[in-house]
């Protein structure tokens, strides 16, 4: 699926999450990624709403989506193959990132929630390039589908350690919602 091209922009100011949510959704079940691919802007902007309806249940939407929430919408498009999504928080600059590296090399999206003083926004990490070519270590070129403009940009995994992102709305992670106990894609 080329995200990048269908340019799959958040409806509102507070659906960020379910718009990463709805984008990770796509990529790992096909059977969601074809309602996408139909009728891409309408069926987008009003799937963006019922998930955000049916993750923030007590959590006030106008605060945006939360972690849990974020892992249990993805979650529902890998749980018949065995793979839960759970969220954990980032470690600061002694985070080596490995099971966000892996997880996308093998092929499972991963959401990270990003702000400058507090968590303010979701981007999702849709590719890492460890091609010879690429760099080594914090050098690796990461992909980011960012839903404010629907585009997917650059990172690297330096910038994501040392919480100096650009590009992708607020310079420092504050979580990632990943697969764990997964099998290979």
């Amino acid at each position: 699926m080329k995200i990048a091209r269908m340019r799959l922009r958040q409806r509102d100011s507070t659906t960020c999450g379910p718009s990463v949510a709805v984008v990770a959704g796509a990529l790992l079940d096909p059977a969601y990624r074809a309602r996408l691919t139909d009728s891409p802007s309408s069926w987008f902007d009003d799937e963006q709403s019922r998930v955000h309806a049916e993750v923030n249940r007590v959590w006030p939407r106008m605060l945006g989506t939360t972690p849990m929430g974020i892992a249990r919408a993805v979650t529902t498009r890998t749980e018949m193959r065995g793979v839960r999504y759970r969220w954990r928080l980032f470690r600061g600059r002694r985070d080596r990132l490995t099971d966000v590296l892996d997880a996308v090399s093998e092929g499972w999206p991963v959401a990270m929630l990003v702000g400058r003083f507090i968590p303010r926004h979701w981007v999702l990490i849709v590719d890492v390039d460890r091609s010879p070519r690429a760099g080594r270590g914090l050098e690796l070129p990461l992909r980011c589908y960012e839903p404010t403009s629907g585009e997917v940009r650059p990172a690297d995994v330096a910038a994501v350690r040392e919480s100096r992102l650009t590009g992708l709305g607020y310079p420092r992670p504050f979580a990632f919602v990943l697969p764990s106990g997964r099998p290979s894609r």
